[in-house]
């Protein structure tokens, strides 16, 4: 066999071993059920009762949950999104919040929960220390005081319920990542509503998920809440996999010399998902469900 033979033939083996994975990722989207078209803004399904608000808080997190006349808030932005939290709540009339979840202390998770607590009450306050040393945790320690509550350290394995929706806690499992990195001991939840699931991952990196990966509990969900604003750390191929999610956000602002999310977390999900929604582009995310399809609505 010729030199220029032997060239032909590795070039169609390359050129086939490309469609046979391209395929893959196709079939892999094909075998999905087909999810339902998204509403416009005045629709609003029958029998809906179930539904999560991803606040535009740019790089930073804030999402409230609400389920049959129940709320649950995760995380409340920035301390600059304290006063949008804070209007949030009273422009809707919620005076109590049955959980606060303070997914993990660093100042853009942390920050913004003393407006909320400015306004509503609160049952159980949720977190994975009860000390930390920044500005933003201390202010929500004062703000807790003022209300006569204390946080709570869920463990891995615990449930709760906020109306007819079942919320594990699922990390962290191991707190000695925290010594190298604070993220490592975010808060991961699921949520279960009917047949669909949602996914709340924190800023947990590639070191928590794998603690995660081990620990054997459901992970597989409908909708993933993304790790850590799309960064590189997060969401590694392996843990996206188990979760095998349909719809993901990303939490972010437009910021071209932080460069999130990054591209390849971006593609990793794109090729994933029907559709990865992100606050930077479409400002407020609405996630509705019904028990079985999810349903989207964005803006303020």
């Amino acid at each position: 066999m010729t030199n220029k033979n032997k060239a032909v033939i590795f070039l169609l083996i390359a050129v086939l071993t490309v469609a046979v994975i391209a395929g893959m990722i196709i079939s892999n989207k094909k075998n999905r059920p087909e999810p339902e078209p998204v509403p416009g803004s005045s629709e609003l399904p029958e029998g809906t009762d179930f539904e999560i608000r991803f606040f535009d808080v740019g790089k930073a997190d804030s999402a409230l949950i609400r389920c049959d006349g129940h709320y649950m808030l995760i995380d409340g932005g920035d301390p600059d999104d304290s006063e949008l939290i804070y209007s949030y709540l009273k422009s809707h009339g919620i005076k109590y919040l049955d959980y606060i979840v303070c997914s993990h202390c660093h100042k853009d998770h942390a920050g913004g929960i003393p407006g909320a607590l400015e306004y509503a009450d609160v049952g159980t306050v949720y977190a994975p220390l009860k000390e930390f040393d920044n500005k933003a945790f201390r202010n929500l320690i004062k703000a807790l005081k003022k209300k006569d509550k204390e946080i709570t350290i869920p463990s891995s394995g615990d449930e709760i319920m906020l109306g007819s929706s079942k919320i594990k806690f699922i990390g962290p499992i191991d707190y000695s990542l925290g010594e190298e990195e604070h993220n490592n001991i975010s808060i991961v939840l699921r949520i279960e509503y009917g047949e669909t699931s949602f996914l709340f991952a924190g800023d947990a990196e590639k070191e928590e998920e794998a603690t995660l990966l081990k620990s054997g509990m459901e992970l597989k969900s409908t909708l993933l809440k993304v790790a850590h604003h799309g960064s590189y750390s997060s969401t590694t191929k392996p843990f996206l996999s188990e979760v095998d999610p349909l719809y993901a956000v990303i939490s972010v602002n437009h910021d071209e010399e932080i460069t999130l999310p990054h591209k390849a977390i971006v593609k990793r999900l794109e090729d994933q998902c029907y559709a990865v929604y992100r606050t930077d582009e479409k400002g407020d995310i609405i996630c509705m469900s019904d028990g079985k399809t999810l349903y989207f609505r964005f803006g303020r």
